[in-house]
């Protein structure tokens, strides 16, 4: 903050308090003062804000992305890095600093499970896909880091003031693992800028600001500064929280290191596939593409909405399904999503989505009411990485079990005449 306000920040009216979460001191922006919704906040010079147009400039910039050799966070890593290098002498010594205390971490003081062991991916997230996503996300990291030397000699211009070793010499993966996942925690994507600027690190940004889902507030460019402007009033003291886009929690979990249990944007997704031996299938492709589906469909349920998201898989299961030539031909030559073509068709299709959630379900170790109590125990011996997963695993098995409710509450409706035997083909679509 001395740092800042030497070189030039401009009166805030926010400031900085401090408290202990889980062992660890935790820095967070408080109002400075009684704020009321559209007060100013805090004003932060260009000059003070981290992006590719200061690392890399236009051309370069232009060059590096477009050739898909490096993202903008890997970019920005690395020359973090080199910066950090340089200690004291770097301009930037003063948030480098802070961003190595912080290592990542997010609100509820929990690292990204990118930086979990394999153990503990294993034991906290048994059942959901999270595991996946982390290492697949691993993955992409890695793959970038195979690719820095090749821009180091890209962009040799830009690094001739670092006198070290190229990027792998210089720096282990672990070391840029943990160095990409910082600058992903902090990392603000500006609105209406350039693609230099698109991407920035602003110092009183995050994590010192608090990201909530259902909040308007964000940081904006406008001209050579970045602004504020709250959505809400506050007391003096109150914690400042702004937007962090429409991100479901696996993503905010990923990314930040916390869960949001009131994210009006959390899902789910069931990838749905035609069946490639099935002897209609070039049929059943050419209905698919006509009602703007793809022969692999992946199919959204919002927590909230899971009603509509079985509506809108069924006429795709419908046709998936159908394996009587005369329904084939009445489905071929019908406008629009494929509308019930049979009581037994109905009953094999909700079957099989009924089958499908319960077997998601029961690859969970603990159950929601299990989920909830230990959450709620206060005295509970529960350390912060298991609680933030539980709070993860708690929405996606709610989601899971009402998704299940409607497709029951579907098949309750069904005639008598349908309920055995469905009409279950060789050839159903696949569930994943």
């Amino acid at each position: 903050m001395d740092w800042m306000l030497e070189q030039g920040l401009p009166p805030c009216k926010v400031s900085l308090k401090e408290r202990d979460l889980n062992g660890k001191t935790i820095r967070y922006v408080v109002a400075s003062e009684d704020l009321k919704p559209g007060d100013l906040a805090l004003s932060v010079p260009m000059s003070l804000v981290v992006t590719l147009e200061r690392v890399l400039g236009n051309e370069t910039i232009a060059e590096l992305l477009t050739t898909n050799k490096l993202s903008e966070l890997a970019c920005l890593a690395l020359y973090l890095m080199y910066e950090k290098k340089r200690g004291k002498e770097s301009f930037w010594y003063p948030f480098i600093r802070e961003l190595d205390r912080q290592r990542g971490r997010g609100q509820v003081a929990v690292e990204s499970p990118l930086l979990w062991t394999s153990e503990e991916l294993d034991e906290y997230f048994t059942g959901s896909r999270m595991k996946e996503v982390v290492l697949e996300r691993l993955e992409g990291i890695k793959r970038e880091y195979q690719e820095l030397d090749t821009v180091w000699f890209m962009a040799g211009s830009l690094f001739k003031e670092y006198p070290f070793d190229i990027p792998t010499e210089a720096f282990s993966f672990e070391i840029f693992k943990q160095a990409f996942v910082a600058v992903q925690s902090c990392v603000v994507h500006l609105q209406g800028v350039s693609l230099p600027r698109r991407f920035a690190l602003v110092p009183l940004g995050p994590p010192l600001l608090a990201y909530k889902s259902n909040c308007k507030a964000m940081l904006k460019a406008a001209g050579d500064l970045v602004r504020l402007e709250v959505d809400r009033a506050y007391k003096k003291g109150e914690q400042i929280l702004v937007w962090c886009g429409p991100q479901p929690n696996t993503r905010l979990l990923l990314n930040y290191g916390f869960v949001d249990p009131d994210n009006p944007h959390d899902r789910l997704s069931v990838e749905a596939s035609l069946n490639t031996r099935d002897p209609f299938y070039q049929n059943k492709r050419i209905i698919v593409q006509k009602n703007n589906r793809l022969t692999i469909q992946n199919f959204q349920i919002f927590k909230g909405r899971e009603k509509e998201a079985v509506l809108e898989m069924l006429p795709y299961l419908r046709l998936g399904h159908v394996s009587d030539p005369y329904h084939m031909e009445s489905v071929f030559s019908a406008e629009g999503p494929t509308c019930p073509v049979s009581a037994c068709n109905e009953r094999a299709v909700l079957d099989q989505l009924a089958q499908y959630f319960q077997e998601r379900i029961a690859k969970y170790k603990t159950t929601i009411d299990e989920d909830r109590a230990l959450l709620e125990d206060g005295s509970s011996d529960i350390n912060p990485k298991q609680r933030v997963a539980t709070q993860l695993l708690l929405i996606e098995k709610e989601i899971l079990h009402n998704t299940l409710d409607v497709v029951n509450g579907f098949r309750n409706q069904l005639p008598d005449g349908s309920v055995a035997p469905p009409c279950c083909g060789d050839f159903v679509p696949k569930l994943k």
